[in-house]
């Protein structure tokens, strides 16, 4: 889509790189590069020096680098999709919330604000931000904040050593810390944070701690960002697919993988809207199914971040 598009994204190819520092994690990370090599895929396992000599530490004990993967600028892809659409005749309104939805002589009516929009198909994608327009939808995934802390681009002798090959990283375990230096020389780092929304990196000084452990000669440098957004995360961690009503769909749940699982799952619901019946689209279409005590969303989430993290000490 986005050579086709030439959408200006930062977009690199350069793969992704899953890695373990625990023996259990690095056991799984083994079995999926040997999985993926078995099918013929553009898959490597790094060990030892081939493993330092990527991520520029000695921290990780496997590391399954896959040459198909790679990186964005997530807000200039979406800008760009849209654009895309634009200019096939879609017509995009931001800032119009739905408030209400209603089906009348065949139609839906998406009440707004400021109008109300007739359509013969609706679509929600709301995901993490999903509301109560729609009964239960919102209780059948859980809204969990992940947040990123950015430096400053930073000189070129010290990201030499940070990230050598330039892959996206993500850690096997139970709360996942990722990472990548872009384009500009910034190096950016994510995971878990506050259940709140955040304004600057201050609110997630841990990340800022955990860069500085893996590459000392960060010490020093300047952090100029700190943000965080709602992903939703579903019991079996697959996305949804659920046709509630005639003509009505919704797709929601990418548990943290939405870039890319979200506009393949695009395609899949344009399918649908077109007339390709459910039995024939990747991903079975399904009853909702709220999630008990779901309103203790918030309390949930943070104990199983603690776990997780104590777990992931523990390397159990």
């Amino acid at each position: 889509l986005i050579r086709r598009w030439q959408i200006a994204c930062d977009a690199r190819q350069g793969g992704t790189m899953r890695a373990a520092y625990q023996p259990r994690h690095a056991d799984g990370v083994r079995r999926s590069a040997e999985q993926g090599i078995r099918r013929g895929m553009p898959v490597t396992l790094l060990e030892g020096e081939a493993a330092r000599a990527a991520t520029g530490h000695d921290r990780y004990l496997a590391v399954m680098l896959d040459a198909s993967g790679g990186d964005v600028q997530p807000l200039d892809y979406a800008r760009g999709l849209a654009g895309a659409a634009q200019r096939a005749g879609a017509i995009v309104h931001g800032h119009t919330r739905v408030t209400s939805l209603r089906r009348e002589a065949g139609s839906w009516h998406a009440t707004t604000p400021t109008g109300t929009v007739r359509a013969d198909h609706v679509v929600l994608a709301t995901n993490g931000y999903t509301d109560g327009l729609w009964p239960g939808l919102r209780e059948s995934v859980v809204p969990v904040f992940s947040s990123i802390a950015a430096t400053a681009p930073l000189d070129p002798g010290i990201v030499a050593g940070i990230m050598p090959h330039r892959g996206s990283l993500y850690e096997s375990g139970h709360i996942t810390v990722y990472l990548r230096v872009d384009q500009a020389g910034r190096l950016l780092i994510g995971g878990r944070g506050p259940q709140r929304p955040i304004a600057d990196h201050r609110s997630v000084q841990y990340l800022i701690d955990y860069a500085e452990t893996l590459w000392p000669q960060l010490r020093g440098a300047t952090w100029t960002h700190g943000w965080n957004g709602q992903l939703a995360m579903t019991k079996d961690h697959y996305p949804h697919i659920h046709a509630p009503a005639p003509g009505l769909y919704a797709c929601l749940g990418y548990n943290g993988r939405g870039v890319a699982l979200a506009t393949a799952m695009g395609g899949e619901i344009a399918r649908l809207v077109s007339g390709t019946p459910a039995r024939d689209i990747a991903m079975p279409v399904t009853g909702i199914r709220p999630i008990a005590f779901h309103r203790f969303w918030r309390m949930g989430v943070m104990a199983k971040v603690m776990e997780g993290r104590i777990r992931d000490r523990l390397g159990l």
